[in-house]
């Protein structure tokens, strides 16, 4: 208990933290104790300054929050898609060179590589080129190969195509219905990797109408940086709620029985 609460703490003190410092001044910021709050509660007049900032270089805290609103959902759900039709066809399939496919490298050490590659395409500085290398997932692809191996009964798809399905309307109509579940926790997981990441934009975007939250609000000052992270987590926050009833497990329960 004392160890679970002690991680509790860990989670739960920077973001109150977090908090409280949106409801300071910039004098109260560095002038009061970090965990308690001040005598004024400038949280409302520091939200309302930070929609209506706008930097040297044009950018804006509205622009930040549509570009990565943009760049996440649609990397989400296109990672999604990727992993669960990858995940499915390594699961189900053998095939030669399958193991060796499956190897995978994390994204930070290929972003110059892509960023070179971009470069000579012409598809740097531009939305896709943080949404075509975030829409490919390799820990969503292991994760969906592991519960496809599991969640998706071999039976099933040999009674299917003893019915003369197709292989693709197999994994459309069973497949896709079954891994669910699956596919909506590599879709949070992609969700919040593309939301906070900060080394690829800052590699590839070199103009602040593209940037995404996290590489813009380093452009504003200690408050605004504050308050635009606290403001940053709602929607993360939303994700989980609202696809959190779809993280349900034994979809396939009695599919073989039935």
């Amino acid at each position: 208990m004392l160890f679970m609460l002690a991680f509790l703490a860990y989670f739960l003190l920077p973001l109150a933290w977090l908090f409280i410092a949106s409801t300071k001044s910039i004098g109260d910021l560095f002038g009061t104790f970090g965990l308690w709050f001040a005598h004024d509660f400038h949280l409302f007049q520091n939200v309302r300054e930070l929609f209506a900032t706008r930097t040297l270089d044009g950018g804006t805290y509205l622009v930040w929050i549509r570009n990565s609103a943009l760049y996440s959902v649609t990397s989400a759900v296109a990672a999604a898609l990727l992993a669960t039709a990858a995940g499915y066809g390594f699961a189900k399939f053998n095939f030669r060179g399958r193991e060796a496919l499956f190897w995978m490298v994390p994204n930070t050490a290929i972003a110059v590589p892509l960023f070179l590659l971009f470069s000579k395409i012409g598809l740097t500085n531009s939305p896709l080129s943080i949404i075509l290398p975030s829409a490919v997932s390799p820990f969503g692809v292991y994760l969906m190969r592991i519960y496809a191996e599991a969640a998706v009964p071999s039976e099933v798809i040999e009674a299917a195509r003893l019915d003369g399905a197709s292989e693709l309307r197999i994994f459309r109509t069973i497949g896709l219905r079954l891994l669910a579940p699956g596919a909506v926790t590599v879709m949070i997981f992609a969700f919040v990797g593309t939301w906070n990441n900060y080394f690829l934009p800052l590699t590839m975007l070199s103009e602040p109408k593209w940037y995404p939250l996290t590489v813009g609000i380093t452009e504003l000052g200690p408050t605004g940086i504050i308050i635009g992270s606290l403001l940053a987590i709602a929607p993360m926050i939303l994700a989980f709620v609202l696809l959190q009833r779809y993280w349900e497990t034994g979809l396939s329960a009695g599919a073989v029985n039935g």
